[in-house]
């Protein structure tokens, strides 16, 4: 597993490039697709702050387009979806440029400027105006499926926020929040199940970013893995054991490897469904406190406890 760090293709006409295989410290893949049906790209943000749960969707996938907001009001536990699917490509579509980019889908609004990104959200029951700070590692991969079938995919947690969240008149002054982005860009099979696990925060006068997949890279050679310890990324090459009960919200997630013992203690749990002719998915979203430790650079291990941030298995067919 290479780490690349110079400018690449990642693809060449309609198949993978070979030099695109690897994993990056910062957004190095030029990501211009063959048009198949069958291409996938998305921006997803996801903010945890003291009050408030956000996910915000923008997704193209070819033959349909995705806008989604998701707000959960920690306080009052009050859910809030706003979400729009439509037939046909996004127009205009997401950017295949290296950052900066800045994309807009109805309500939302993410612009990255010199060193973060403007996240914002304009609706009846949500508004969101945040800056998520920028400019430190964030862990890019490629995970060949096939010649023909294939992903890159960028994760950058623990962005320190500022600004405000509104969800149905209650408004928070943002003071202390994370947000994580995951850019997607590749060629997908029609069906296929992931996990994902995010946390973020300061734990011990250090500022931590926990990233973890499973499944949809197992046996690819590739991982999406690792820990960001100051905003350096220490990356983990190995697969990773995911443990956890759909039938029971309340009930932890694990994740264990050899550079991982963590487990995810839910305070609230989504479960989100579509169900769009040829478009299904079905996503349980665990949100909550992270304990456990991982290592970093020289074999270091860092205490995890108190990390907020998400666990999820989504199935889907699209």
């Amino acid at each position: 597993m290479s780490e690349i760090a110079e400018p690449v293709d990642l693809a060449v006409g309609r198949r993978l490039n070979p030099d695109a295989v690897g994993w990056t410290r910062r957004p190095l893949h030029r990501t211009a697709l063959p048009w198949t049906g069958r291409a996938k790209r998305w921006e997803y943000w996801g903010i945890v702050t003291r009050r408030f749960v956000l996910g915000l969707t923008i997704a193209d996938l070819d033959y349909a387009n995705l806008t989604q907001v998701y707000a959960y009001d920690r306080l009052r536990r009050h859910e809030v979806s706003l979400n729009t699917t439509k037939l046909g490509p996004l127009r205009p579509g997401l950017s295949d440029d290296l950052p900066p980019i800045t994309v807009s889908s109805g309500p939302l609004t993410f612009a990255d400027h010199g060193r973060g990104t403007r996240i914002s959200v304009q609706s009846e029951r949500v508004t969101v105006a945040l800056e998520a700070e920028g400019g430190d590692d964030a862990l890019g991969v490629v995970v060949p499926w096939s010649p023909r079938r294939f992903q890159y995919t960028l994760k950058d947690p623990a962005r320190p926020l500022s600004g405000t969240i509104e969800v149905d008149g209650e408004r928070e002054a943002v003071v202390a929040g994370w947000g994580v982005l995951d850019r997607g860009r590749g060629v997908w099979p029609y069906r296929m199940t992931w996990n994902w696990g995010a946390g973020s925060g300061d734990v011990g006068g250090r500022r931590l970013g926990l990233q973890l997949g499973g499944k949809w890279t197992d046996g690819t050679g590739q991982t999406e893995n690792g820990l960001f310890v100051d905003g350096r990324l220490h990356h983990w090459i190995d697969d990773l054991q995911w443990s956890y009960d759909l039938e029971d919200p309340a009930s932890p997630w694990t994740v264990t490897g050899p550079d991982v013992e963590a487990t995810l203690t839910p305070f609230h749990r989504r479960v989100a469904k579509t169900q769009l002719g040829v478009i299904a998915s079905r996503t349980h979203q665990a949100f909550g406190r992270w304990s456990g430790w991982a290592r970093g650079g020289k074999g270091v291990e860092h205490r995890l406890d108190g990390l907020v941030g998400w666990a999820e298995e989504a199935r889907n067919r699209w």
